[in-house]
């Protein structure tokens, strides 16, 4: 069935037993948030450790950090890598192949953002001491 054929038929998409009506929806249940697409965007560049996430994404807790991770990772969307069995653990995330088929849309977003601060916002840049 082609894309149109499918927008005709308007069909339900069911993802993570929840029923979307649109497809926008259906991928916002897999990126959306206010943290999986800047993780993920982190990702990008490729494997990232807890830490390394942490340090990089200013802002969020560790809750909320470990949470997202167990989220994505259940969506297919991260690969979780342990590589010691006793304390401490070294762990690495990085992007699944269906996870890379967001680098793209992600780096716009990106670029969006960088434009919507250039039209209506401002950069504010710490001074160094």
């Amino acid at each position: 069935m082609d894309r149109k054929e499918l927008f005709e038929k308007k069909p339900k998409i069911k993802i993570n037993n929840k029923i979307s009506f649109c497809p926008t929806s259906a991928a916002m249940e897999l990126i959306g948030g206010k943290w999986k697409s800047v993780i993920l965007t982190h990702l990008i560049g490729g494997k990232r450790r807890y830490n390394e996430l942490r340090k990089e994404i200013p802002g969020i807790t560790e809750r909320t950090l470990s949470l997202q991770l167990k989220q994505l990772e259940a969506d297919g969307m991260i690969n979780r890598k342990v590589f010691t069995k006793k304390p401490p653990l070294k762990v690495e995330y990085t992007l699944t192949e269906f996870g890379q088929t967001l680098s793209p849309i992600l780096q716009s977003i990106t670029e969006w953002g960088l434009f919507a601060a250039e039209s209506k916002g401002e950069f504010l840049f710490e001074e160094t001491k």
